[in-house]
Order: C-alpha cells, then structure tokens, then sequence
C-alpha cells in the first residue's frame, strides 16, 4: 500500500484538529501525509473559468494518489467547517474530474472539540458529501474528541495515552480499509 492523505479542517494555528491529524501522522509515519488547504481560494465558477489555481491542482493530485483520505475536521455550528467543505468543493471541480478523485476513494473524518460532544453533529453532515462524491466512507468505527485542550498540552502534543491508543486503532483500521479496497478481487 502506498499512503493516506490527512487534512485538517482549520487553518487556526493552534487547532487540535491539526494537532489531531499530526499525532496519527506520528503513530503511521510512512503510512499518513499530510496535506495543507490554507491557500485554496474561496470557490468561485469565474476564477475557475479563468484558469484552475495551481494550489487547488496540487491538493487535487494528492488525493487522487493517494490510497485514502482523512478529513480531520472540527464542527462549526453543528456541521462542517467551511474552509474544509470550500476545499472539496473546488477539488470536485470540473465535475467530470470526480470520477478521477473520489470515486470509489476510501475516506474516514475524525475531529476534536472543546466541547462535550466532539463532532459527532459535523462528522454526520459528511456523509451527504461523501455520498455526493461516491466515495467509500469507512464506517466501521468513530473517533470524536471531546474537551480536547485536556488531551493535548500547550504546544499541541498528544498527552492521552487513552486517546493515543484510540488513534492507532481507528488510523489502523481505516489503512487496512485501504489497503482491502485496493486489492483485486480474487
């Protein structure tokens, strides 16, 4: 198997969600990339008409070569988060290209929060995209972090042991879901 792409759904600079992503990357490290949607523009039809940004294309062929997608991804007012859902959008564009970037990809969202409840209301509002894209979404298990500034100190750092096991089990998992959709059928 090759590898999974990671994206974070904040560009806050102390995001748990990043820090999330960047302790699995640390558990998996020849297994998890990760990549950066920070300078993906706001989707507009005009800019695209106009000529596709170069940061959009190199996000594009990232997910298309990789063997998975994790959507690392906050919940924003009980849904996702606009920046992420902005990313996927131009990443689906032109239409036609989809078929060539998420069909039949195996994806998976985890997230953190401050919060009591994680983001289990924001990793629900995924599935109507995932199943907009045709893509694989990976259900056999969940990973919401609740009150995630007691599970990573000052500097970002995973501290949870408990959450540290939990993350090698569900990236664990979702790789051999990968590497199970990418085999050919016997």
């Amino acid at each position: 198997m090759g590898h999974v792409l990671g994206i974070s759904g904040s560009l806050r600079e102390g995001s748990y969600n990043s820090a999330l992503l960047r302790a699995a990357r640390a558990i998996y490290p020849g297994r998890l990339q990760i990549g950066r949607i920070d300078r993906i523009p706001l989707y507009n039809a005009d800019v695209e008409a106009a000529g596709f940004p170069a940061t959009v294309e190199e996000v594009k062929q990232q997910v298309a070569a990789a063997d998975g997608l994790l959507l690392v991804s906050p919940e924003y007012n009980n849904s996702v988060p606009g920046v992420l859902k902005n990313a996927i959008d131009w990443l689906s564009r032109p239409s036609g290209d989809i078929r060539n970037v998420f069909r039949d990809k195996p994806v998976a969202v985890i997230g953190a929060s401050p919060g009591g409840f994680g983001t289990i209301l924001g990793q629900d509002s995924w599935l109507p995209v995932f199943r907009a894209l045709r893509a694989r979404h990976w259900t056999a298990e969940r990973l919401m972090v609740s009150h995630a500034h007691d599970a990573f100190d000052e500097a970002g750092a995973l501290v949870d042991d408990h959450l540290r096991e939990r993350l090698r089990g569900f990236v664990g998992g979702f790789i051999s879901f990968c590497e199970a959709s990418s085999s050919p059928p016997r």
